[in-house]
This record gives structure tokens, sequence and C-alpha cells, in this order.
């Protein structure tokens, strides 16, 4: 269920959803830290406060001391090195009178010295007996006094009765931890010992991690934010835009959108972009090459077809030998046409495919184009007695960058053209060289009757011809394929009539490495 909803979110949602799960647990260990943390502290505090307390009545015990003003105070005086570091301690007895309070005595932590010995105790009695008497009233306010009896009364009906008991206090921002404990003599309870020290250092250590847990969360989130934005900005938003690229040319919608702004980063989205563009603009050119090529091939197809009806229709009604043997001619004429045009459309739709699978590499297209022309010479040589001579301007080299039976299909259907078009016994030049301009220019000359067209670029296009005499053989298709073949190899391809001699001429040029 959770996976399916996440895969459900967009790339941003996605990641903004794990960043709340991971920083919610995160959260929660930090609660519990927090929540930990204070207890931990307040314990070390009240074990430190246990300890003085059960040494205090080991002391009181052993002593003999008696839970009453003078005593206690004599007490204090003698044993002050037990309560150095303590900020208060309160003696009471057990109907919670105060007897004793460190606040009122003058209590140097400097002057502390070890333990008094009995003896010492003895002697401090008799010494500080007029002191003593005369710091007799302790002062302490009757406001706390009545809290601390509540106190004590609460203490002495709970169920911590005779164990430590510890308690936390705030008041005018001070934080106060305080341990109570009763004191027995001979399993009666005589009195009770109050321990109070100001805890703030406590309250600050939880303030201080909870003010770093703050500014924790809020860096985090900002970055996070920050993250955001900048994955939503310089990201998601450019990959959205070539989904909606992509959707658009899907639905062939009208809907005009460009990706030419991520075609210029210099990024992975942006090789993205380019590679994404030129196959759809590829993809686009085949498509419409193909409409193309399928209206021009019905178009071309339905004349022929015609013929052959009406060729069929009068071949029935006749029975004049040299008319049937005419209209078989027409037929046979008209089937053939067709056949050529069919095995044209697919070859060249074969070519489409293996082209796109093929590789250009930098290829020497002299010997290339001279074993074309061998080839041809020794089958149209003995067939109609047409000579194809081979001329170059004795330049070692013609390298272009191609592919190299590609070449050699430009090279045999230029031939193929020419010699359908060339009367018996004349001849074709197909000639080499380099040019001005450094490139590597074709030319193939014949001795026919040349091009009828002063715009001789017609003859490029589909499906054309100028000859309909010798149509038969040929189904416009042929130079239209030469011309592709030729753009492919980003050459360009002419055709011009002979000035001086009859027949026409084909030059092709191509930028040399």
């Amino acid at each position: 269920m959770f996976s399916k909803y996440l895969k459900n979110l967009s790339i941003l949602k996605k990641f903004l959803f794990i960043n709340f799960i991971i920083f919610t647990i995160i959260g929660l260990f930090t609660i519990v830290y927090l929540l930990n943390v204070q207890p931990n502290l307040i314990k070390k505090k009240s074990d430190n406060h246990i300890n003085i307390i059960k040494n205090t009545i080991d002391n009181l015990l052993r002593l003999d001391v008696k839970f009453d003003n003078d005593d206690i105070r004599k007490f204090l005086f003698s044993t002050r090195f037990i309560f150095q570091n303590l900020d208060r301690v309160i003696f009471f007895d057990n109907n919670f009178n105060l007897i004793g309070d460190t606040d009122t005595l003058d209590l140097d932590p400097r002057s502390f010295s070890s333990r008094l010995s009995e003896v010492e105790f003895e002697s401090l009695n008799e010494n500080k007996e007029g002191q003593a008497s005369n710091n007799k009233d302790l002062d302490i306010n009757k406001d706390k006094l009545v809290i601390f009896r509540v106190i004590l009364d609460d203490y002495s009906n709970s169920e911590n009765f005779g164990n430590p008991h510890t308690f936390t206090q705030e008041d005018f921002n001070q934080f106060k931890l305080t341990t109570i404990k009763n004191v027995f003599k001979e399993d009666k309870n005589i009195g009770y010992i109050i321990i109070t020290e100001n805890a703030n250092d406590i309250k600050t250590a939880i303030d201080e991690r909870k003010a770093f847990v703050i500014r924790t969360a809020v860096s985090v989130g900002f970055v996070i934010l920050i993250f955001s934005f900048v994955l939503s900005r310089y990201f998601i938003k450019p990959i959205q835009n070539l989904v909606s690229y992509t959707k658009i040319i899907k639905e062939k919608s009208q809907i005009q959108t460009s990706i030419e702004n991520l075609k210029n980063r210099n990024d992975e989205l942006g090789l993205l972009s380019n590679s994404l563009d030129d196959m759809t603009n590829e993809l686009q050119k085949r498509i419409t090459n193909a409409e193309n090529f399928s209206t021009d091939l019905v178009h071309e197809i339905r004349n022929p077809l015609a013929s052959l009806k009406s060729a069929s229709e009068i071949l029935q009604d006749t029975n004049n030998s040299e008319e049937r043997l005419k209209l078989l001619n027409i037929l046979s004429h008209d089937v053939l046409r067709i056949e050529r045009l069919i095995t044209d459309y697919s070859q060249m739709l074969k070519d489409e495919v293996a082209l796109s699978k093929e590789k250009m590499k930098k290829i020497d297209i002299g010997p290339i184009i001279q074993s074309v022309v061998e080839d041809y010479n020794s089958i149209n040589n003995l067939k109609k007695n047409i000579t194809i001579n081979f001329k170059n301007d004795e330049n070692n080299n013609y390298f272009i960058k191609g592919i190299e039976n590609r070449i050699e299909q430009i090279i045999a259907n230029l031939l193929d053209n020419s010699i359908s078009f060339s009367e018996e016994g004349t001849n074709i030049l197909v000639y080499v060289t380099i040019n001005t301009k450094k490139e590597v220019t074709i030319k193939i000359s014949d001795e026919g009757r040349g091009f009828k067209e002063k715009d001789t670029n017609k003859i490029f296009k589909r499906f054309y011809s100028n000859r309909p005499d010798k149509f038969g053989e040929h189904s416009g298709l042929g130079l239209n394929i030469v011309k592709n073949l030729v753009d492919i190899h980003e050459g360009k391809i002419f055709a011009s009539n002979r000035e001086k001699n009859n027949g026409a001429e084909i030059e092709i040029n191509f930028p040399s490495t």
C-alpha cells in the first residue's frame, strides 16, 4: 500500500515525503532523548543529595545529636565539610518545627576542613554555646516555612516515607532540586532533613539542547527547502518540459512547445534534450517522408493501373492481332512499371532503416568508384557496347567521411541512369578530382540526349522522369535515392547538360577530411 502510494508521486513529492519521514523519525528520537536528559541529570544530583543525607544521619546517630535547635546548630558547625557545595540544608523535628538551617549560619565553604572527632564536637558545644544562643531564632520566610511543612506532611503520609524523596521546583526563574528524608533513631522518627540546591545548570543544559535541536531542525528544514527549490527549478521542471514535449509530439497536438533552452545546457539534461530533439526531428522527417512516399506511390501507380484496366477491357473486345499485340505490350509495360515502382519503393524503405544503423568513417572513395566502374565496364561493354572511362587528377587520396557501400550505391545508380539513356557505342566518363574549395568532386557525363527541362533540379524529385519512352525501366526513384544519400554525406549534387556535346552531366561535391 505504502509503496503503491509512493510510486504514484512525482520525484519532488517523493523527495519531500521521504525527507518528512526521516525528519519525523529523527524528531521522535530527539524528543525521547530530551525527555531522558533531565531525569538523568536530576538523578545524578539526587544521588549526591542522598549520599550526603546518609552521611549526615550516620554522624547524627554516632554523635547522639538531639533534634533541637542547639544540638543541630552545634552539629552544623562541627560538620561543615559535609555541606560544602550545597546551597541549603534544613532540619525539622518530628513536629515539623524548624531546628536548623545552613542559611542562618556563617558557614564559609573555604573554611571547611576535615571531620571533627567526638571530643572536638563536645568542646565546640561549650565554646559555641554563647553564639548558639544569640542565633537561636532561625531566619526563614514564613510562607516558605508553611510550604516546607506542607511538603513534610505530604511526605510523612506518603508511600515514600522512610526513603529519600527528590522533587523539583521552579520559583522566579530558579530551578531548584529538593531531597527530603526522615531520621529514625531506635525505630522512632525524630526529624527530617531537607537539602535544596539551585539546579539552574540542569535547566540551562536542557535549554541549550532544545535550542540546538531547534536550530538544527530549522537549518535542516531550510536546506531541504533550498534543495527542493533547486531540484524543482533545475531538474524536475526541465524533465516535465521534456515529458510535455514528447506528449505533444505523440498526440500531434497543435500546441507549440520548445526545448531550445534545455538544449543549451552543458549537463546531462542538455545532452538528453539534444538527443531527444534530434530523434524527434529524425522520426518526424521519416514519418513525413513515408507519408509523402505513400501518397506519391499511390499517385504513380494509379496511371498504369488505369492503363491496365483500359487495355484489358479493349483486349477482350478486339480480334485484330496487331491491335491485340499492341495492347499486350501496353499491359506488359504497365505491369513492369508497377513492379519497378514497388521494388524501388521497398528498397528505399530498407535503405532508410539500414542507414540509421550504419556509422560513417573516414574512407578513400577513389578506389571505391574505380571498382564500381570496372564492374559496370565488364557488363555493359558486352551488353550495349558502352564504354565507361575512369579518370582522376592523379591525386593519391580522396578522403571523405562516409559509408563505403552507400558511395557504391550512389555511383551505381548514376551509371544505371546514364546507361539507360545512352545509345549503343557511346562513352560515359567518371571523373574524380579535388576542386578549389578542397572538396572531393565526382563528375559523371554521358553522350545521351541530355535533360529537356531548364530546371534540372526537378530530376531529383521522387517519381520524376523526362523520358516516358524509357519509363518502363525506371521508377523515378533512382535519382531521388541518390540525392538523399548525398545529403546524408553532407554533400551537394547538381545536374546539367553538356555545353559543347550532347548528353548530361551529374556533379557531386563531398567535404573532404
